[in-house]
């Protein structure tokens, strides 16, 4: 054998070994095209948690404004229909303390006047509520429904009598408390 067909048979190349430009810059362009793939699904992973997390923090602070909600109404017609005239003073100090604007005012105006009847009649109300729910609300004002029973005694009636109540009670945040701002009798 010659020595020129010796190189010439294997042109001076191992097996295995790539010698064309083609597929090393090929080879390349898929790892570039990798890489760019892997960036671009960790940008939309990442985007798309974020957006989940916020998604899922705005509906957990709507839940807590429900709740929060719905426990000012409750407290409020709770403390409406739980007059006691052995302790008044302190009764309409709680319906005062839950309420607002005209609401407020019309209740701490009549304060006096039904402190006075309430005592000459020796009335005392017992309430429970029983159902409460949300007509309407945003961030800063809610409409609640409100089903309460209450047991009344008082001279005219000392066994008792049971009343069944159906308030509407529009509530506002203000100071980060919900308060009462108006209260209807429905239904």
């Amino acid at each position: 054998m010659s020595k020129g067909s010796r190189t010439g048979a294997g042109s001076g190349t191992r097996p295995g070994s790539d010698t064309s430009e083609g597929s090393g810059t090929s080879g390349g362009l898929r790892r570039r095209a990798l890489s760019a793939g892997l960036a671009v699904a960790t940008i939309v992973v990442t985007a798309l948690t974020i957006w989940l997390s916020v998604q899922l923090y705005e509906q957990h602070e709507a839940d807590q404004r429900r709740q929060d909600i719905l426990a000012a109404a409750r407290q409020s017609a709770l403390n409406f229909t739980s007059l006691d005239y052995r302790h008044y003073d302190r009764d309409s100090g709680n319906v005062l303390k839950g309420a607002t604007g005209d609401f407020r005012k019309q209740f701490a105006a009549q304060t006096e006047e039904l402190t006075k009847l309430v005592a000459q009649n020796k009335s005392v109300s017992e309430g429970q509520v029983l159902e409460a729910g949300i007509a309407r609300s945003d961030e800063r004002s809610a409409r609640v429904l409100v089903v309460a029973d209450s047991k009344v005694t008082n001279t005219a009636v000392p066994s008792g009598e049971a009343r069944t109540y159906r308030l509407q009670l529009d509530l506002v945040l203000k100071g980060g408390r919900w308060l009462t701002s108006d209260v209807e009798f429905v239904g």
